[in-house]
C-alpha cells in the first residue's frame, strides 16, 4: 500500500457509485476519482445548487465523466426513502456514506433525532439498508464504505442516550456518531458474512484533513475568531482533501480489502492508506447488535435481504 494514489484505482467502467456529501471536501475528490476512473457517479447532495455545480465541475475537470446529481438529505428520513425510490439503477457497486456534519450546536433533525447521530449514523443506516438489494444484485461483488473518524475514540455510544437527552457536548456527541459508524460497519460485515452475502462492508477515516466540516459549526453560532482560529488550523496543519479522501477510495476499490476493514492514513493524521487503529469498543458483537435493533426501530428500516 507504499505510496497508493488515484492512479491504483482500478478502471471503474460500468460500475454505479453513490457518494453522499458529493459537493465538496472528501465526497467530491472521492466522487471526481471514481468518474475519472470510469465510474458512472450519483452526487447525493443535500443542496440542489451546491450538488449541480459540483456535476459541472467534475465535467469540467473529467473528460467525459458520467456523473448526475441527485437529491438526499440524511437529516430526513423521507428525503432517504425518495432517494432509494428514484434510484433507478438495476444495481449499485459502491455506496461511499461520506456526508457529515461535526461538532455542531444543539440541533435536531426534520424526525427528532440529535443531528449528529441523525446524519452522520442514521441517515447512512436507512439509506444503506434501502439500497441493499441493489448493492446485492452488483454481478462482481460490491462495497459499502462508511467514513468514521479518528476522534471517534473520545467516547463510545451510550446505549441508553442516543440522542443526548441527558445533556449535550458537541464532541461526545461527535464522537458518539463516529463510533456508531464502526460499530455498524462491524455488524453489517458480520450480517453479509452470516448470510454469505457477496458484499464487503469497510470504514475509513481521513486523518485530519482540511474540508468545511470543521468550520461549519462555529459558524452556525456566529463565532467569528474561533472561526478565524480553526480556518488557520487547518491552513497550517491539515492534509488537503486530495489526501484526506484516499482511505475511502482505497476502501472502495482496491483489491483484498476485507469485512469489518479500518483504513486510514498511515500517520494517523495524515499519508498513504494503511489498516487504522479503532477502539476496542467498535467491535463489540453485543453492542452492534443493540446498536443495530435501536437503528432498525428508530429508521422503521430493517435488512430483510439479510434475514432470508
Amino acid at each position: 500500500m507504499t505510496g497508493w494514489t488515484p492512479n491504483d484505482i482500478p478502471d471503474q467502467t460500468g460500475r454505479t457509485a453513490v457518494v453522499t456529501g458529493a459537493n465538496s471536501g472528501l465526497g467530491y475528490v472521492t466522487a471526481r476519482e471514481l468518474a475519472r476512473r470510469g465510474a458512472h457517479v450519483v452526487l447525493a447532495c443535500r443542496d440542489a445548487t451546491r450538488g449541480k455545480e459540483a456535476e459541472a465541475l467534475i465535467r469540467s475537470e473529467v473528460a467525459d465523466a458520467d456523473v448526475q446529481f441527485a437529491p438526499l438529505d440524511l437529516a430526513d428520513l423521507s428525503s432517504v426513502h425518495d432517494f432509494a425510490r428514484s434510484f433507478e439503477r438495476a444495481r449499485l457497486d459502491l455506496l461511499i456514506n461520506n456526508a457529515g456534519v461535526m461538532a455542531l450546536p444543539h440541533r435536531r433533525t426534520i424526525d427528532g433525532f440529535e443531528m449528529q447521530f441523525g446524519v452522520n449514523h442514521l441517515g447512512h443506516f436507512a439509506l444503506t439498508g434501502l439500497l441493499l438489494p441493489k448493492l446485492l444484485a452488483a454481478p462482481a461483488g460490491a462495497r459499502i464504505v462508511t467514513v468514521s473518524s479518528g476522534l471517534h475514540v473520545l467516547s463510545n455510544i451510550d446505549p441508553r442516550d442516543l440522542n443526548s437527552e441527558r445533556g449535550y457536548h458537541r464532541w461526545v456527541a461527535y464522537a458518539r456518531s463516529k463510533s456508531a459508524n464502526l460499530l455498524f460497519v462491524h455488524e453489517l460485515a458480520r450480517r453479509l458474512t452470516r448470510a454469505h452475502a457477496p458484499v464487503t462492508a469497510a470504514a475509513a477515516h481521513p486523518g485530519y484533513a482540511s474540508t468545511n466540516l470543521q468550520t461549519a459549526g462555529v459558524r452556525m453560532e456566529g463565532r467569528r475568531a474561533a472561526e478565524k482560529i480553526v480556518a488557520a488550523g487547518n491552513r497550517l496543519l491539515a492534509q488537503p482533501a486530495e489526501s484526506g479522501a484516499l482511505p475511502s477510495l482505497y476502501a472502495a476499490t482496491a483489491p483484498g480489502v476485507r469485512q469489518d476493514s479500518y483504513i486510514g492514513p498511515r500517520l494517523h493524521w495524515r499519508g498513504a492508506p494503511g489498516p487504522a487503529r479503532r477502539a476496542s469498543w467498535t467491535r463489540n458483537d453485543l453492542a452492534g447488535e443493540q446498536l443495530w435493533g435501536a437503528s432498525e426501530r428508530l429508521t422503521g428500516v430493517a435488512y430483510a435481504a439479510l434475514e432470508r
